[in-house]
Order: structure tokens, then C-alpha cells, then sequence
């Protein structure tokens, strides 16, 4: 997905000579054509990452289009204040592109593990906060980039995820994608959980249990209209995320649920990581397992709530 992603950056910058990159330890391998191709946009800087976040500030002050990558926890939590103030009060048109969402790097332990990143940045107001479900639907989403108004921060997955996304589904900023029709039972997930969701789902509808899928890759803004649509006749809705269930795609959900949601009452569940540091080492499977982000916790939730 990453490098899916850096190869479309130098497929904008081609067409358009606002983009400009901005890199922070990171390796060179996968954005070597664009430094060569561009050399007067292209800046591979030191970890110092607050100093990026106003570098591109005052790149697109100047009319430019930063795309910035580096690892998502530094990217989010050490530059709060400067993405807030630099970007989001001037609403400036940066792009945050933060490597390895979740427990990617997990063996490296929890000052690399990014399961509140949504989180921390969800509550800056003008921040777009997209998490794309494989690299197909990260080509789809990469053009919008360009012209959009806003700042906006993509969570990146490890790389070499399945394919989910379908060439029948027109990729939209803000627009939720029905994966599997159904309303009474409704998995509503994010990145690269929506393909956990759908195989749940579907050994689901093999046991006779009907149950609709919806991938919100946009966790902000969020597809209000869309989703309360979805599950209007509802009787168990099920959030999926590889995050917090504190702050990320549940939180919105219950948000807008307990405001908004006129239709009869739901069974809501969030499957995520709970309230607490994870301080196991281990690979990004071995650590969704344990904390129950998987396709046999989701069966068990769901025929809970059914009895």
C-alpha cells in the first residue's frame, strides 16, 4: 500500500508541479524516480518531524501541494500541536501519509504501534481522515488528493494486503461503500479490517444469517447520511477497526448513533484494542489475536447478540 501510494505521488507530481514531497526516515527505495525526475520537490529531511509538518505549512502558503510520509506514530503524536496549528487553523492543503496504521510494527513495540492515531487527530477541526482498504482503493483515492481543500492524514496498512475493493465501486472522499447489502445485521468497518468484516460476513450467510458490510474509509467526515440509512432497520450493528475502540471509527459510530439514530434500538458492539497499552511484542496478527480483531471473535460477538 505504501509503495502504491508514493508511486501515485509521483504520478500527480508529473501532471501537476505543486506536489511536492517531504520525507523522515524513511528509505529511498520506493521515491528514487521522483528525487531523480524532481529534485527541486523533493526533501528527504532528518526525525525531526515537527519541523516537517511546518515546512509544508509554509510550502503550501506558498501554493504547493506537500505530500509528506513517515512512520504514523511520529507523524500523529509527536506533531499534534504543529498539525493543529499549522495546518488545520490555516486549513492549508497538506497531505499526511502515515506508514504502518495499527500494529504494523508491533515486533518493534508500543512506541511504534499507531492505534490511536484516528483518535488524537479526529478531534482537529478541518482534518479529512481517510484509511484506504488495500492498494487498488489507495489508487482510486490518490488523484482526489490533489484538489482537495483540506488537510488530510491517510493511514497506511502494511503492504501486500488482500484485495478488497471493486472497480464497480467509484471511490469518493466522505462516501462510505456498501460492501455486502443488508440491514438487519451491519458490519461497519475501516481499512484493512472491512476484508475481515466481509469474511466473517460471508461464512455468516453460509450458516443463513444475512449481514450487511459497509467500508468507511473517510472516518472524518463521516458518511452520516449513509450510514444511518444502513442501518435504520437494524437490529445489531458491529464496528471493526484496528484501533481503540476509544476515539476511532466506534466512537463516531456511537456518537452518531445515541444523536442522530430514529429508528428502533440496536445492539452495538465495537471490536477493537481496549484502554490499555499493549505491551506485548509480537507480529500485527499474533497482537489483533490476542485483542479478539479477527473474523472467528467477530462469529462469536455476533451470535452473542443474536441469543
Amino acid at each position: 500500500m505504501r509503495r502504491t501510494a508514493l508511486n501515485c505521488i509521483h504520478e500527480l507530481a508529473t501532471k501537476d508541479e505543486r506536489v511536492v514531497f517531504i520525507g523522515s526516515d524513511i528509505t529511498k527505495r520506493d521515491v528514487t524516480a521522483f528525487a531523480e525526475e524532481f529534485p527541486n520537490r523533493f526533501f528527504m529531511e532528518g526525525i525531526y518531524e515537527q519541523h516537517l509538518i511546518g515546512m509544508a505549512a509554509g510550502l503550501a502558503l506558498s501554493g504547493k501541494i506537500p505530500f509528506i510520509n513517515t512512520i504514523a506514530t511520529f507523524l500523529t503524536r509527536r506533531c499534534f500541536e504543529q498539525i493543529l496549528v499549522d495546518l488545520c487553523m490555516h486549513n492549508l492543503p497538506v497531505r499526511l501519509i502515515g506508514s504502518g496504521g495499527g500494529v504494523v510494527y508491533a515486533p518493534l513495540g508500543g512506541t511504534h504501534i499507531a492505534i490511536e492515531d484516528i483518535a488524537i487527530l479526529r478531534v482537529i477541526p478541518n482534518i479529512t481522515i481517510i484509511s484506504p482498504s488495500d492498494a487498488e482503493e489507495m489508487k482510486r483515492l490518490m488523484p482526489h488528493t490533489l484538489n482537495w481543500p483540506n488537510p488530510i492524514y491517510i493511514r497506511l496498512a502494511k503492504g501486500g494486503d488482500p484485495i478488497l475493493a471493486s472497480k464497480n465501486n467509484a471511490f469518493e472522499i466522505g462516501k462510505a461503500i456498501t460492501v455486502i447489502e443488508g440491514d438487519k445485521i451491519v458490519f461497519i468497518s475501516t481499512g484493512t479490517t472491512t476484508y475481515i468484516a466481509k469474511q466473517a460476513a460471508d461464512i455468516l450467510a453460509n450458516d443463513g444469517i444475512d449481514v450487511g458490510v459497509v467500508h468507511v474509509h473517510t472516518i472524518k467526515p463521516l458518511d452520516t447520511e449513509k450510514i444511518l440509512k444502513t442501518i435504520a432497520e437494524a437490529q445489531i450493528v458491529l464496528t471493526i477497526e484496528e484501533h481503540r475502540i476509544t476515539g476511532g471509527l466506534g466512537s463516531a459510530l456511537s456518537e452518531l448513533i445515541a444523536e442522530e439514530h430514529k429508528g428502533k434500538a440496536i445492539k452495538f458492539k465495537r471490536i477493537g484494542f481496549p484502554d490499555i497499552f499493549t505491551e506485548e511484542l509480537g507480529s500485527q496478527n499474533e497482537i489483533m489475536g490476542k485483542y479478539g480483531i479477527t473474523v472467528e471473535n467477530i462469529l462469536k460477538t455476533t451470535k452473542e447478540l443474536l441469543h
